[in-house]
């Protein structure tokens, strides 16, 4: 028994934006990343050897936000990811479902009967 049997005469749809965009999300989400944890090795920089108490806080603060932002960014581009597969698999073949049989296919079933 063939579990995946290709529905006869079925054209698959020809690929679109998302088969683009699947191909864009690693360079997206790579260059994404790093551009946003530059502002935190911005301030380690500025703040170079300056171990007060407000330098530390800055950079403390600087690395919660730039963490935050970074998580966003890895949730956004995995959702556009998750989008463009679940197009790219309902554009692909269709395939042949297995028969059920309906008992009253013809007419629906009244009251006393069954």
């Amino acid at each position: 028994m063939n579990c995946f049997r290709k529905l006869p005469g079925f054209t698959r749809t020809p690929a679109g934006l998302e088969t683009r965009v699947l191909r864009k999300l690693p360079a997206i989400a790579l260059f994404g990343t790093i551009a946003l944890i530059l502002p935190s090795i911005v301030v380690r920089l500025l703040e170079w050897g300056d171990v007060s108490h407000a330098a530390l806080t800055r950079i403390g603060m600087v690395d919660i936000y730039v963490t935050g932002v970074v998580v966003l960014h890895w949730t956004v581009v995995f959702t556009a990811a998750i989008f463009a597969f679940i197009v790219f698999v309902m554009k692909g073949p269709a395939y042949v479902a297995d028969a059920y049989a309906l008992v009253d296919a013809d007419k629906p079933a009244g009251e006393g009967r069954s």
